[in-house]
């Protein structure tokens, strides 16, 4: 099943250098980058990604958040994207990410801790959580034009 995803590195994973280590994750578990994009988004366009979360008492800290500084997003393309990029993802909560995975290799706060500081959930990265908010997000983050079809290495030994 060869599916996209949207993944965004959030302010805390773009300050601490590591956007190169997590791209190399994905690329690395053969998934195909097919659009990218740094941006600072604004509220609005925060409120919009967040939606489905507008009813949550931390809705404003996810705004407040993802808006502190610039994010790199990227569409990815592959088998089974979604799941295989919440697998390299880990736990939305830092502390109950396995080792090996990006939020628990990179990030150590617990969502409780980070709440009652008011630190907003800084676990570097986004990733969909199904394949429909994949579709959803990668439509608000991306025109048609800015998504690219070419075949790699990967496609002519596992596809």
């Amino acid at each position: 099943m060869i599916e996209r995803s949207l993944v965004i590195i959030k302010p805390d994973g773009v300050e601490r250098s590591l956007v190169g280590e997590i791209i190399k994750r994905f690329e690395n578990a053969g998934l195909k980058l097919v659009g990218m994009k740094m941006v600072w988004i604004g509220k609005k366009f925060a409120e919009e990604h967040y939606h489905a979360h507008s009813k949550k008492p931390f809705f404003k800290e996810l705004v407040e958040f993802i808006t502190e500084g610039p994010v790199v997003a990227f569409a990815i393309e592959g088998v089974h994207a979604v799941d295989n990029a919440r697998r390299l993802v880990g736990d939305t909560s830092p502390h109950r990410a396995a080792p090996g995975t990006i939020r628990g290799d990179f990030a150590h706060l617990s969502m409780e801790y980070a709440s009652k500081k008011g630190l907003g959930g800084k676990n570097l990265i986004h990733a969909s959580g199904s394949k429909n908010e994949a579709d959803e997000e990668i439509r608000l983050w991306f025109t048609k034009e800015e998504l690219h079809s070419y075949s790699t290495v990967h496609e002519k030994h596992v596809f």
